[in-house]
């Protein structure tokens, strides 16, 4: 929302009400609360007819601290509200005369009495500040009313994150409604929603409500980020840390770490495309297609036409197109392939189920009691209401029929045209619902996922998300087109997803939407199976690779084998994305926060902390891209390349810019035919540019996330000292760009690239000699 018309006056039919000074005040040992009226009181009649606010400070975790400020307390609607981890810390307060200072972890929190005014500190380093107009009560037109937050934005200050946005990376200078939509990937709207951003100024900021939140980042008033909403309270999170990424763990530790996803989610999965023709037949002739071709496939899906037209969703196969699924299943499982399919949380009104979701009120209704229904996707469809615990519970039944059946995974589409003109059957606010529906949506399939499968054997393919839904991977992109365009949009949606709480991302190889030239399936096919989670999918057209040209299978059997791999380092890394909230795919700010090119990129990106991977955006194969300081090792031709500026090459469709930075231990293993096996089995450990007297480590994890093992690594004049823990262990390592004369434990030899590779058996400690 905009409020003012210009820099001086306010726009007509709206009377902004802000804190002029504080009044009074009550520190207690968990918050500070502040009464500050909206007008200067010069004497006792002052305080008669004005309005004031109260304002609570607080501190859920340490280095977080809670704004909490209304008008009137006997207006806010409590739920749905976002379920949050918080302590309520005891605050540390120094009161002065004209200030109060309170103090969490390494974070200072200053509130000036008169005027009003409150800086944030880390230590003794500004981050932000809400000035004399950044907290607000606005009267608005037919009684509506507003609440408002400013927070400075100091020069060279950029904004990131906000949920899912395929417009520019940096939010500034742009209007962002916190509001699911389905609007695909080429406009303003997005799908996941989360009012959460993060400041390269090294804080974040996440504003707690559910409900429809309007940023306005440097551009109503372009030196502030402003985040305003309907009604009467505003609560907000300011959020510090060491660095970025710590800011980045405090607020998933608020609001909750991704689960570990089953390692064999990251292998490619294929569809049948959406409105295209298949039976049992078609998806026989894809998987076997994909076998004769030694393309390893891991997950097939079965996309919505896998229940009978205007039915969806009735939970129930169509037998004309599949007369025996549960043989069917069972047969592709004996192929190795985990199966996925296709849902959503609308009834159309042809399906079975919607009689039985009306006669037992597990559908949303209007407020005059009627079923909410409309024509838009599925005829008469209604919408499950998932405030009813009854309905959730008969929802989870349907699914897990399907699990009993053989499915392992369910693509938890749509979620986001949620109406608001609705009762819901435990009084919750629709407007808070709207974008909070996606929550519970995911969340109980999740559960039902984990309960029947096992705590790390639960993924999703979900579309729609609010903040805490990272909790439920995986995500994709939505609904995206076959052009380069659309592939450099999906990255800019997947990095603003990163740097706002989500560890894992997917997009539509080839794009969603048309059909692709055979150059741009290439290309995407790089960039996809070098993302956390790769998918084949298509709306009107097939996307198995042999459709394209034979080179597009070449390339597709290329990138799926490196990715598998990869999975030692891949998975180790969703680990530490599972114990720190970190995300695996993630902009190179996070890693490089100091090199200020790398605030601005938005077309390469970090697979874990070690990878760099620049995708091709054109036909011609050419490429520009950034490498921060430091000697980078290109993963395919082993060219070592120096940091601190930009290149630009040309890639044939078997290699793209995929650098190892520097100082890196990478775990790779022996399988390229699937994604999860035994990474205790003969792993290989290469070390890449050793930095004189500086320490590198890598931990060895299993496919279910334990533990097993870690080398360490120390260069010294010369001389490489490691250590590993490892026993009983097959194990070598790998010396890249650097000739090993003799190592004190091991066998040396030489592998077919010339490099000096030690096997080993077991821990050891053994000396490196250059």
């Amino acid at each position: 929302m905009k409020f003012t018309d210009g820099f001086w006056l306010t726009k007509q039919g709206y009377q902004i009400n802000h804190p002029y000074m504080v009044r009074d005040f009550n520190i207690s040992r968990e918050k500070v609360t502040l009464y500050a009226p909206c007008q200067y009181i010069a004497h006792r009649g002052n305080t008669l007819n004005v309005a004031s606010l109260t304002i609570e400070i607080s501190s859920p975790l340490a280095d977080v601290f809670q704004i909490k400020a209304w008008h009137h307390k006997g207006a806010i609607t409590p739920n749905p509200a976002f379920e949050l981890n918080k302590q309520e810390l005891a605050l540390n307060v120094d009161q002065q005369d004209d200030y109060l200072e309170i103090k969490s972890g390494e974070t200072v929190v200053r509130v000036e009495y008169d005027p009003f005014h409150i800086y944030f500190y880390d230590q003794s380093k500004q981050l932000t500040e809400v000035n004399l107009k950044g907290l607000a009560w606005i009267e608005g037109p037919d009684q509506s009313t507003y609440m408002r937050g400013q927070l400075n934005l100091a020069v060279g200050e950029q904004i990131y994150g906000l949920g899912e946005r395929f417009s520019p990376f940096i939010k500034n200078g742009q209007v962002v409604d916190i509001w699911n939509q389905d609007g695909g990937t080429s406009s303003e709207q997005a799908y996941k929603n989360v009012p959460f951003f993060l400041s390269n100024q090294g804080y974040g900021v996440f504003v707690n409500h559910p409900e429809k939140v309007s940023f306005e980042v440097g551009i109503e008033a372009v030196s502030k980020t402003q985040f305003s909403l309907e009604g009467e309270v505003l609560d907000y999170f300011v959020i510090n840390g060491k660095d970025l990424q710590d800011v980045y763990r405090n607020y998933t530790s608020l609001t909750g770490k991704p689960a570990l996803p089953p390692a064999w989610s990251y292998g490619l999965w294929l569809t049948t495309s959406f409105t295209t023709n298949y039976d049992e037949e078609t998806v026989n002739h894809f998987v076997d297609g994909m076998a004769e071709r030694d393309i390893p496939l891991r997950v097939f899906h079965f996309d919505c036409f896998w229940m009978k037209e205007f039915e969806w969703s009735n939970f129930e196969w169509d037998r004309d197109a599949f007369p025996e699924p549960e043989k069917m299943l069972q047969r592709l499982k004996k192929k190795g392939l985990q199966i996925s399919v296709w849902i959503n949380p609308y009834i159309a009104e042809k399906s079975k189920l919607f009689d039985e979701a009306v006669e037992r009120d597990f559908l949303l209704k209007r407020p005059d009691g009627s079923i909410w229904q409309w024509d838009l996707w599925q005829a008469g469809m209604g919408i499950v209401d998932f405030s009813n615990p009854k309905a959730c519970a008969w929802y989870q039944q349907k699914l897990k029929a399907l699990l009993d059946m053989g499915v392992d995974t369910f693509k938890t589409d749509f979620g986001e045209r949620i109406p608001t003109d609705v009762a819901y059957y435990d009084g919750s606010d629709p407007n808070k619902m709207h974008n909070y529906y996606s929550y519970l949506y995911n969340k109980l399939v999740f559960d039902l996922l984990k309960v029947e499968r096992g705590e790390h054997e639960a993924v999703l393919f979900a579309r729609s998300a609010t903040a805490g839904g990272q909790q439920f991977p995986v995500h994709w992109g939505g609904d995206c087109d076959a052009t380069y365009e659309s592939m450099a949009e999906s990255l800019r949606g997947g990095l603003s997803l990163a740097l706002s709480g989500f560890g894992y991302w997917s997009h539509d190889i080839g794009g969603f939407e048309n059909t692709s030239t055979p150059d741009l399936f290439k290309r995407w096919t790089a960039f996809g199976l070098l993302s956390t989670h790769s998918r084949l999918h298509g709306s009107t057209s097939y996307r198995v690779p042999w459709v394209f040209d034979q080179e597009a299978v070449e390339v597709t059997r290329h990138f799926a084998k490196l990715k598998n791999t990869l999975m030692p380092y891949l998975f180790g890394r969703s680990v530490d994305n599972h114990q720190t909230g970190l995300p695996v795919m993630r902009p190179l700010l996070l890693d490089f926060s100091e090199d200020l090119t790398t605030h601005y990129l938005d077309r390469q990106y970090m697979l874990g902390s070690s990878l760099l991977v620049a995708p091709v955006f054109n036909s011609d194969g050419e490429a520009s891209y950034y490498l921060p300081e430091g000697k980078w090792t290109h993963l395919l031709t082993g060219e070592v390349v120096k940091g601190g500026g930009w290149h630009h090459d040309q890639y044939d469709y078997f290699n793209l810019p995929l650098y190892v930075r520097e100082h890196t231990i990478l775990i790779t293993g022996y399988r390229d035919d699937v994604p999860d096996y035994d990474y205790t089995d003969h792993p290989t450990f290469t070390l890449y540019q050793l930095q004189e007297g500086k320490q590198a480590h890598a931990v060895l994890v299993d496919q279910k996330g334990n533990k097993k093992g870690q080398v360490t690594a120390y260069l010294n004049n010369q001389v490489i000292s490691i250590e590993t823990d490892m026993e009983a262990l097959h194990y070598q390592i790998v010396c890249h760009d650097q000739d090993i004369q003799s190592c004190t434990s091991g066998e040396l030899k030489q592998n077919q690239a010339g490099q000096s590779v030690i096997s080993l058996y077991g821990s050891q400690k053994l000396e490196l000699i250059l």
